[in-house]
């Protein structure tokens, strides 16, 4: 009886959150699956039901299809770079030296800035007239002239993962730096004590305990690149010529540019069921982690 009535009372107390969850995510999602199988317009009238059309339409287009790579490889280069510099980061700021304190505040710097600052900095900075790149690698003798790094589709896309490598990196550092701290000082000690050098310190010491951090790290960082928007929006609008247009970008020109509600549905939706693929397989491979520690 008392379990029972804890139970209930468990359920009660988490209501108001059920009905605010429902209200706000759970009729929206509804009412995008019915606008995914009509012909909605955005601005006039509701569609007719034309079934899977725009599904077929969505998957089987070269629009799709060139998104997804260029989401991928977005997703695939940016976070391997973060997770990258962000381990290295983390193991320069475990050592003591000083001024560290401060190194670490600035570190934070930024992952603390608003999307939209971040990407109207870098914007700024690859500017093809005054931009900061330009004149320090004409000063160096790099560069012959200016360049329009957001302007040409060579380069775009790398320049857009160099603002987001330098906006996230931190946040794969803070929590490598906290992973670091749960290392025994005894343990490394003996290994040095043993003779080992830093690479098989680090790959038999303090990897081990970087590894469950880490992935957590990786899960969130690849799921929040795969869903990019906000930078990219800022810096290009996913030009030029469409090089830069990911799966988020062609959602929102296929819904409010070109006023295409039913097919901007049905393209959320796909995108939608891309990320939770991708965020399952990601659980199934942290439970097989903590299970295996």
């Amino acid at each position: 009886m008392t379990g029972t009535w804890i139970s209930t009372r468990a359920w009660l107390l988490m209501l108001p959150l059920l009905v605010v969850m429902t209200a706000v995510i759970g009729w929206p999602l509804v009412d995008t699956v019915r606008l995914s199988f009509t012909d909605a317009k955005l601005v006039g009238t509701e569609g007719g039901f034309v079934g899977t059309a725009n599904y077929i339409k969505m998957l089987g287009g070269s629009n799709f299809q060139r998104a997804l790579v260029t989401t991928t490889w977005f997703a695939v280069i940016s976070v391997a770079a973060e997770m990258v510099l962000g381990v290295l980061a983390a193991l320069l700021l475990n050592q003591q030296f000083r001024g560290r304190a401060a190194l670490r505040a600035l570190m934070i710097l930024p992952w603390a800035l608003p999307t939209v600052v971040n990407a109207t900095l870098w914007r700024l900075i690859y500017n093809p007239e005054y931009g900061a790149l330009n004149a320090a690698l004409t000063q160096l003798g790099l560069l012959d002239s200016y360049r329009s790094w957001l302007g040409e589709p060579r380069t775009a896309l790398a320049a857009l993962i160099v603002a987001d490598c330098w906006k996230n990196f931190p946040l794969v550092a803070l929590i490598a730096l906290a992973a670091l701290q749960a290392v025994p000082r005894d343990i490394t000690a003996a290994s040095l004590v043993d003779g080992a050098g830093p690479f098989n310190r680090f790959r038999f010491v303090i990897m081990p305990y970087l590894a469950g951090p880490l992935l957590v790290a990786l899960v969130l960082r690849t799921i929040e690149a795969f869903k990019v928007f906000d930078i990219i929006w800022v810096m290009t609008r996913g030009g030029p010529a469409n090089s830069t247009r990911t799966l988020s970008i062609l959602v929102y020109q296929e819904a409010f540019s070109f006023q295409r509600a039913g097919s901007g549905a049905s393209l959320a939706l796909i995108v939608t069921l891309l990320v939770t693929i991708l965020a399952a397989a990601y659980a199934a491979l942290l439970r097989k982690a903590a299970g295996a520690s």
